[in-house]
């Protein structure tokens, strides 16, 4: 991957106060949240700016609870989904940069006898490879969607057991293809190479040492979402009643998905990597460089996605889908920030392609 994103180290230090945007017309940012809300159909979406220096601005649109019309949280918390894989990969790359273990290294050395399946086996697959989506090893997303709206706890060996009944999506080595179950094997990992469970890793690892104030792993069966926060829901299909999912159990995500943290929290974090606060050089050009995502201009890299920008150049971040929401962001190359989420996990890709759309005009402006 190219050039890191030019973010102060320095910034670390700062705690940078959320503050609503002065009034008058409003932004592009708050056009799009509105967007979102009245032509997109979300009931509520938040979003947060971190300049390169740290200053930050929030903004919310639409209703927090559908049932009250109580206004969105600015800033409120939210499940973050699949951005959990950029914190699980740190504490990865981290734990590389120790000498605990490489990114050559096979899954069977640290899960010995683990991974065995139709045209998948973990002696023939590295820790890069689970990282980067090349492992082909299949996902289990599709078949755990109840088991977390109706708050059941599944354990990291449950969902595996799902995903090992297909066969590998490719067996080349090379071919990206998105699957959660490569991060599950990641979490794993950590946990076996630490000694420590991985919720533990990733809060001394890097959300103390970041200040992340509002960011946690969710514990074992705890449905809730500790701090203010908008109510989340789900849609059967576009136009349908909205069912509220706030309150759902996060575990079959886990490593890949199961996280809670804010749109602010969310900016820090990613400048405060991209910035060299949380790798070394070496491990962090490892983490951005990125296969590419079929002909879309995207790459994937080690828990980092590359975008590119209307207006040129790329950004890195990652993105997240849970029941109840979804979240959008990256850090640009001026170190401006961008997190957006809304209160839904959409059953309309156009919603998704709006919420895309307002992160590349932010991040643009």
């Amino acid at each position: 991957m190219v050039a890191a994103v030019a973010v102060g180290v320095l910034a670390l230090g700062v705690v940078a106060q959320p503050v609503a945007f002065a009034a008058g017309r409003p932004d592009v940012v708050q056009r799009g949240l509105d967007g979102l809300v009245r032509e997109g159909g979300v009931p509520g979406a938040l979003a947060t700016v971190t300049d390169g220096h740290g200053r930050t601005r929030t903004y919310a649109a639409g209703v927090g609870d559908v049932a009250t019309g109580a206004g969105v949280p600015r800033d409120g918390q939210v499940r973050i989904g699949s951005n959990t894989k950029v914190f699980t990969a740190v504490v990865v790359l981290q734990l590389v940069g120790e000498g605990r273990l490489r990114l050559d290294d096979t899954v069977e050395e640290h899960l010995p006898g683990v991974v065995r399946g139709e045209g998948f086996d973990g002696r023939r697959i590295t820790v890069r490879q689970l990282l980067q989506h090349t492992s082909g090893i299949p996902d289990y997303e599709a078949e755990v969607g109840e088991a977390i709206e109706r708050g059941r706890y599944v354990e990291p060996r449950e969902v595996l057991e799902i995903a090992f009944r297909h066969p590998a999506t490719s067996t080349d080595g090379k071919t990206f293809h998105y699957s959660n179950t490569n991060y599950v094997l990641a979490g794993l990992i950590v946990e076996k190479v630490a000694g420590r469970p991985l919720a533990e890793e990733i809060d001394w690892r890097v959300v103390e040492p970041v200040g992340l104030r509002h960011t946690y792993f969710p514990a074992p069966r705890d449905l809730t979402i500790r701090e203010p926060h908008p109510q989340a829901y789900h849609q059967d299909v576009v136009g349908g009643p909205w069912r509220k999912v706030t309150e759902i159990d996060p575990s079959a995500a886990w490593a890949a998905g199961q996280m809670v943290s804010t749109n602010s929290d969310m900016n820090r974090f990613l400048s405060a990597l991209l910035g060299g606060g949380l790798l070394r050089p070496e491990e962090l050009r490892a983490m951005q460089t990125a296969v590419e995502i079929g002909d879309s201009g995207a790459g994937y890299g080690l828990g980092l996605m590359r975008r590119p920008l209307s207006c040129g150049g790329v950004y890195w971040g990652h993105g997240g889908d849970i029941t109840g929401f979804e979240t959008r962001g990256g850090v640009g190359p001026d170190g401006r920030a961008v997190s957006v989420a809304v209160t839904t996990d959409p059953v309309d890709y156009k919603v998704t392609e709006r919420l895309e759309g307002l992160v590349d005009r932010a991040l643009c402006r």
